[in-house]
């Protein structure tokens, strides 16, 4: 059976980019693998975090998770931090990896702006610490958006080196898994941005928190054309936000862009808006609801959390005990 891993940062409110494009693809693979979830709290301090959001969000995202359909009791759900093994193979990994490897990753990069230098080394060094994530179970396969295709590259480069280095046939190559329609959702405010948390505009984005009402007021104000639609996704081109727009409604009712187009070809974003946000509103209101509940009960969630903790930790100690003796460690 394939192993899974993947993983979300906890910086702040998911968004419906990481629905459409992680976290409902995550509840369709618990059905034919092998899965390991993580909220990765370990990359998200690379920037500074306050302690108590950290918590919060980490908190938020499990919750979301479990909301969406991934069941931890078929799968593991943890926090990264609970498992040494993460950091500990990380720092073997920042052995093994070259400088020139990293200088190339382009999210760096971008995190980093113009200002490099007061960069951490931590978000320098972040691809080694992903690689560690998914080595450390001998991951054979990561769900990735294509932002993150670069550094899962990076991760079979230094498997690769490990198994050269040391003359051992250890670490598996691992394999994307990219999913199709709106699995890179854009921002409501620009088509040729990615949704994020980090845009300053609450607007750009629809959170899992929000409510019926504020979906329905991003759809209608987001971004768009005076043209109608096209008849078909030819006609998408060089329109980024009438692209996203479709891209959501066939991501959200599980259908191909050509598909929504036959539906609403020729007809303008007066029709289709709406249309578009009572979809929004019945596929992610009793997610939301879901949601409320489990964040009424932090207990709960921090026990999924600290189990699976104790089932991941359970499979990476082995794997990185044999680590150390290829590397020629002493001791246990």
């Amino acid at each position: 059976m394939k192993r899974i891993f993947s993983g979300v940062q906890p910086t702040g409110n998911l968004h419906l980019g990481n629905y459409l494009g992680a976290i409902r693809n995550w509840v369709r693979l618990q059905d034919e693998c092998d899965c390991i979830f993580c909220v990765v709290d370990l990359h998200a301090i690379t920037m500074w975090q306050d302690p108590k959001d950290l918590r919060a969000n980490t908190r938020e995202v499990a919750a979301a998770m479990i909301a969406a359909g991934v069941d931890p009791k078929r799968n593991i759900i943890f926090n990264q931090s609970q498992v040494s093994a993460h950091a500990e193979l990380a720092w073997i990994f920042n052995c093994v990896a070259r400088l020139g490897w990293l200088d190339r990753m382009t999210q760096f990069k971008e995190k980093a702006g113009k200002d490099k230098e007061r960069a951490s080394v931590g978000l320098y060094a972040y691809p080694n610490l992903m690689a560690a994530d998914i080595l450390a179970y001998k991951a054979t396969h990561v769900p990735v958006g294509e932002d993150q295709k670069q550094h899962l590259e990076l991760t079979r480069d230094i498997a690769q080196k490990f198994n050269h280095d040391f003359k051992v046939d250890f670490f598996p190559v691992v394999e994307p898994l990219i999913f199709g329609e709106a699995t890179r959702v854009m921002s409501l405010k620009d088509g040729t941005s990615k949704m994020s948390k980090s845009d300053p505009s609450e607007a750009s984005r629809i959170t899992m928190t929000d409510d019926a009402d504020t979906i329905a007021r991003k759809i209608r104000k987001a971004k768009t054309d005076p043209e109608p639609l096209p008849s078909e996704a030819a006609g998408l081109e060089k329109r980024p936000e009438a692209a996203n727009l479709v891209g959501i409604f066939a991501a959200l009712d599980d259908k191909p862009v050509d598909a929504v187009l036959q539906e609403f070809g020729g007809q303008g974003f007066g029709v289709f808006k709406p249309a578009l946000a009572d979809l929004a509103v019945a596929c992610l209101g009793p997610i939301q609801n879901e949601l409320r509940r489990l964040l009424s009960e932090p207990e709960q969630i921090d026990s999924v959390l600290g189990q699976g903790a104790e089932q991941a930790a359970a499979i990476a100690r082995p794997v990185l005990k044999e680590i150390h003796e290829i590397v020629g460690f002493l001791g246990v």
